[in-house]
């Protein structure tokens, strides 16, 4: 198995490679696929150790198979994972946050 990361997977048409100078990281989970994060970011473990990403653009494990996690690196496609890119519904905890920020009046 090698230690190199894996090649970010293409992106489909409508998704700019990189986000606005301006913006912070954007992370975008590929259907039956990985978490893909761009722009400015700091990866950091559960004690809060920096882990060097190597790269600007990473792609992150989200099926639980990969041998090099928290990266991916394809064994998605070989396991079967299956996922959407967008939620099937709304979470209730993003509804009650939205409703908390509304000014009162």
């Amino acid at each position: 198995m090698s230690s190199s990361l894996p090649a970010v997977p293409e992106l489909p048409d409508d998704v700019e490679p990189d986000p606005p100078e301006d913006a912070a990281a954007t992370i975008t989970p590929y259907r039956d696929g990985p978490l893909i994060v761009r722009g400015d970011f700091r990866l950091v473990d559960q004690d809060g150790n920096d882990i060097d990403p190597g790269r600007d653009t990473i792609a992150l494990c989200r099926c639980g198979k990969s041998g090099i996690k928290p990266f991916c690196d394809g064994s998605h496609k070989r396991s079967g994972f299956s996922a959407p890119s967008a939620p099937s519904r709304p979470r209730p905890a993003a509804q009650l946050v939205r409703e908390s920020r509304r000014p009162a009046g």
